[in-house]
């Protein structure tokens, strides 16, 4: 039976465990071939650098073979169906990548597919993200036991998947945002303890007992024309050292990439020795090879 991964709740805990113990070895080793004569397709509507590239080199690493697919070059921007186009790509591919807008659409996909579907973002989720956020802090911090995240910025796919990700694995997240970009009631109601979520619409909160400060860009794919909107509802929540000269010393700073640096995080944060991001962009391939090889086991 296949196996979809269309939000990080499609996961158990111990499933998540289970792809951390394969990030690890595949972070050591490299390489396998659990994708050996397959064939991956990556059907994007969406820019991409950090997620279309890893999850090509992901594929090539296990033995596959990736194919790009830009949506807008397909048939889907004629008008054909999603169930159609899904049935016919089930039969040319043993699993597909997707990254579009609408979350709607991948579960669409997901419906009429015999093949695993992979959630690459939507409006709604970014799950591969928050997956392999979870495995570096994991790995810097050594335990998810009694660590507290705080996530400064727009409520968005990434924050939502960070959100339902701490809910599985018992971890405290904080959410500091302007009032009108607070998570929504459907992602608090999703979760089964919601006291493990915070929030505050008042920039430098949560700061000084942070063991993990996050943030992400302010104007995401597809809200262009709010873009001076937003820069000026934010301008208070800019991660700067201003912001965290209160932090612990041993706080670790993230940020999903691309980053608008000036915009969202100062140059100094984003350069500075708290500062994993770079660590955090390489994990997404070897997390994303754990993926792979776990939905191609079951």
């Amino acid at each position: 039976m296949k196996r979809d991964f269309l939000k990080i709740k499609d996961l158990k805990r111990e499933e998540i465990f289970k792809i951390f113990e394969l990030t690890e070895y595949y972070k050591r080793e490299k390489r396998g071939e659990i994708l050996k004569n397959r064939i991956i397709g990556l059907l994007f509507s969406k820019p991409s650098t950090r997620t279309r590239i890893s999850f090509e080199v992901a594929v090539i690493q296990l033995g596959g073979h990736p194919i790009y697919i830009p949506a807008e070059k397909t048939q889907i921007g004629r008008g054909e169906t999603i169930k159609d186009t899904s049935m016919v790509l089930s039969r040319y591919l043993d699993g597909l990548v997707i990254r579009t807008y609408s979350h709607k659409e991948i579960e669409e996909y997901a419906r009429w597919s015999s093949i695993p579907i992979i959630n690459g973002l939507t409006d709604l989720y970014h799950p591969c993200q928050a997956l392999s956020d979870y495995f570096t802090i994991l790995e810097k911090k050594g335990s998810l036991q009694n660590i507290k995240i705080t996530y400064i910025g727009d409520a968005n796919n990434v924050c939502n998947s960070l959100i339902l990700g701490a809910d599985i694995l018992g971890v405290e997240i904080r959410v500091v945002c302007p009032k009108d970009y607070s998570p929504s009631s459907e992602i608090i109601e999703s979760m089964e303890n919601r006291n493990l979520l915070k929030i505050s619409h008042n920039p430098g909160d949560f700061i000084e007992d942070a063991d993990v400060i996050y943030t992400d860009t302010w104007v995401s794919m597809g809200q262009e024309k709010e873009r001076e909107k937003k820069i000026s509802i934010f301008k208070d929540f800019q991660v700067n050292k201003e912001m965290l000269k209160n932090a612990k010393k041993d706080f670790i700073f993230m940020h999903c990439m691309p980053a608008h640096r000036g915009e969202e995080v100062s140059d100094e944060i984003m350069d500075g020795e708290n500062s994993v991001v770079f660590e955090q962009a390489e994990n997404r391939l070897h997390c994303q090879k754990a993926l792979l090889h776990f939905l191609f086991s079951v």
